[in-house]
């Protein structure tokens, strides 16, 4: 007998309410649900993804089966084996590791958006290991760094139509990274009277919205938001009572940005400085000015830091703080915080200080978060520990490689595939191909998967429950049930870390038996029953505004949790990890050497500026291109000019064009799109799942793979973000076929 059932989507971070219908285990049926986040059936009817839901749950590429490698590594030769077999074997492995190495031999990788990733950092830390390598640098953290460090807690636009007057995005394209309920939010404020600015290299649908376009040069973020806090300062439009208040250091910002004239600017940045200095007036002069800021800000290497550091003080300098229509400082939550679920404190103080960050990234370590904790507490709020302290994939790859400071000889890779998604593709193959036991969590055979020692088959959407939290930094949460037990042999990513924990002594810390109990647990604290919260869908407690002036304990206002009790203009933290005390610009580091620039022009090839990682839909990251629908509309990887650049270098739509650095290269189609001149975007992720997998094209991983050029070697020093967004390339035609042509 059919039965429907709630459930949700795990194809991106909204997970969309579903109703499954479901017949002897099995769904047969999916359909939007409207009366759960996001309430909104049109927001489904515009996604290419849910779809997929239904065929990826029988479909013939999962693995559904624990594998274990009998052949020699990437030989793509495996035999099925029990999950006892797996597990025991997984964990006298890692004893044994342990043992001659230390816990710390242990690291984990972990990617998004279909994992909890909080039940892998447990076992982390109760093993005994400080590094759970991500690419947290380029994405997401240096916003929540900075934006702690400057306000006491992250911010988040708060973007209200008739009180929010204007709008800034920066560095992020809604309608490919999103294209859900925030990009349709954005379609109505275009519409509205009040001015749009998108800041953006590439004429992007966002920006073919907006009221003004700024095409900034990549890497140059820092300079012209300096340039805007020059303009809004030397004009005086700068919030003074809110200033005077509530911010620490005007003055010297004030001098800081005094020679960023907007004919400087201007030069540095490729701009108009008459369109320099429009923005400044539409978003100082308006009652209340919200930004959004994406990964185009997080992935310009050295800048990253700054750039987010003068982007907060424009926000401070102008009042736009914890204000409707502006921004508002989160909540922390009242349910149980990630950094509780990973029982960060349980690792212990001789592990703690192993941490490979240190002293490399001062920041993103154990001792500047523990630092940071002192402040955020003040007003009883905690960071998520094991985000903010990952270990940095240059340093992991490095004791991979060489044993300094100690070997990391094992790897637990969670939904993610690091051969396609990190920096410098040939050097994570080799260090990986070199480990002594490499296990992948995934639903498919992956590039990384088919050089694992294990395969373990995850349970995917509508198979385990939901609870999107965003790494505990708001007061939300949001999801449903499974409406299925996994099918095969699949198991959720809780389940398979509580089991190995219950292997290796952990078993007081895994009380709950399933991800549905601790999901449970983990809202109790907030007076949420479990079973309601699926009828829901969601968790929310809406923020208050202007909290700096609630009374504290002292009945004074309790302020800011930084150092001074205010925002820091002028930081008071960084200095003491050595960075800066105001936002200043870095050079860009280059990946070409004059040799290659000398050679490739003498062959009347190109030296330009690459952007990687900019979004697709309906792709995302190195994910769905096994999809047949998907393929067939978007055939092959890309690298987009402008209209003047393909006709100053003598190419056509259609050409084959080979991308290069230092490091490496890889080819693309050449196609024409509005955007700066003399610039190359191209595909991020792009591999061929329907190829064999392992050895000798591991998938086409080594064809038009962008990562194959880039480079994970720190640029940014507090945080250690390296650059996708600002690197240099040689372009030039090439004549041989692709190999998939």
């Amino acid at each position: 007998m059919a039965e429907v059932k709630r459930t949700n989507c795990h194809y991106c971070g909204y997970c969309c309410a579903f109703l499954a219908t479901v017949e002897d285990g099995r769904v047969t049926e999916l359909a939007p649900d409207p009366t759960r986040y996001p309430y909104d059936e049109r927001i489904l009817a515009g996604c290419r993804r849910w779809r997929m839901n239904l065929d990826a749950l029988d479909g013939a590429d999962r693995v559904n089966h624990p594998l274990r490698r009998v052949g020699a590594r990437g030989a793509n030769e495996w035999e099925r084996v029990s999950w006892d077999e797996a597990l025991d074997d997984i964990a006298a492995r890692l004893r044994a590791l342990a043992a001659e190495h230390g816990p710390e031999t242990l690291a984990s990788a972990i990617g998004g958006p279909h994992a909890s990733f909080w039940p892998l950092h447990r076992f982390m830390n109760l093993f005994g290991s400080p590094n759970n390598m991500g690419i947290g640098q380029i994405c997401w953290n240096p916003r929540i760094w900075m934006d702690a460090l400057t306000f006491g807690w992250t911010v988040e636009a708060d973007i209200v139509p008739g009180t929010t007057e204007c709008l800034f995005i920066w560095g992020t394209n809604p309608a490919q990274s999103d294209n859900s309920a925030f990009w349709r939010s954005l379609l109505a404020f275009a519409r509205s009277d009040a001015p749009l600015v998108c800041i953006d290299p590439r004429r992007t649908q966002m920006a073919a919205v907006a009221d003004l376009w700024l095409p900034v040069r990549p890497g140059t973020d820092c300079t012209l938001a300096l340039g805007l806090l020059h303009v809004i300062i030397e004009e005086d439009l700068v919030d003074h009572a809110f200033v005077d208040a509530w911010c620490h250091g005007f003055d010297e910002l004030a001098e800081h940005v005094r020679p960023y004239t907007p004919e400087h600017v201007a030069a540095v940045c490729g701009l108009p400085a008459d369109d320099i200095v429009r923005a400044a007036r539409l978003f100082a002069q308006a009652g209340a000015a919200a930004l959004v800021s994406g990964r185009g800000v997080d992935q310009v290497g050295a800048n990253v830091a700054p750039t987010h550091r003068a982007i907060c003080c424009l926000r401070a300098v102008t009042g736009n703080v914890d204000k409707p229509g502006a921004c508002v400082l989160a909540e922390g939550p009242d349910f149980i915080s990630e950094m509780e679920l990973e029982m960060t404190d349980a690792l212990a103080p001789e592990h703690r200080v192993r941490c490979l960050n240190t002293p490399y990234t001062p920041l993103q370590c154990y001792d500047g978060y523990d630092r940071a904790r002192a402040l955020t507490e003040k007003l009883g709020r905690t960071l998520p520990e094991r985000y903010l302290t990952s270990a940095h994939p240059h340093l992991v790859l490095r004791a991979m490689e060489t044993g300094e400071p100690y070997p990391v000889r094992a790897l637990v890779v969670n939904a993610t595939n690091p051969l396609l998604t990190y920096a410098d593709t040939r050097r994570v193959f080799n260090a990986l191909m070199g480990l002594d036991l490499l296990v992948v969590l995934d639903y498919y055979m992956t590039p990384t998967a088919s050089i694992a020692d294990y395969v373990l088959p995850a349970a995917g959407a509508v198979e385990r429950p939901v609870l999107q939290v965003h790494g505990g930094v708001a007061n939300m949460g949001y999801g449903g049930p499974a409406a299925v037990e996994p099918y095969y042999e699949r198991r959720t990513d809780y389940d398979v870390f509580r089991g190995l924990g219950m292997r290796l002594g952990q078993e007081d810390a895994w009380p709950e038996e399933t991800l549905s109990d601790a999901f449970a647990a983990q809202l109790e604290r907030a007076g949420m029953d479990w079973d309601v919260f699926c009828e829901l869908g969601i968790y929310w407690q809406p923020p208050a505004f202007a909290k700096h002036e609630l009374p504290g304990p002292d009945g004074r206002p309790q302020g800011f949790a930084t150092t001074t009790g205010k925002i820091e203009l002028a930081s008071e933290f960084l200095p003491a990890l050595g960075g800066p005390r105001l936002p200043e610009p870095a050079d860009q580091v280059s990946l070409c050497s004059p040799e290659l620039v000398a050679a490739a022009e003498a062959e009347g090839a190109a030296h330009l500026p690459l952007i990687t990682g900019s979004r697709k839909q309906p792709y995302n990251a190195s994910m769905y291109f096994n999809n047949p629908a998907f393929r067939a509309k978007s055939p092959h990887p890309v690298a987009e000019v402008s209209e003047a650049t393909a006709a100053r270098l003598g190419l056509k739509p259609g050409d084959r064009v080979e991308v290069a650095t230092d490091n490496g290269s890889a080819r693309f189609i050449l196609e024409t799109a509005r955007m700066r001149d003399d610039l190359v975007n191209v595909d991020y992720g792009w591999w061929h799942p329907e190829w064999e997998p392992g050895a000798p094209d591991f998938g086409g991983m080594w064809e038009s793979n962008v990562n194959c050029l880039t480079s994970c070697t720190p640029g940014e020093p507090m945080i250690g973000t390296w650059s996708y967004n600002a690197i240099d390339c040689v372009l030039r035609k090439v004549e041989e076929p692709l190999s998939w042509e």
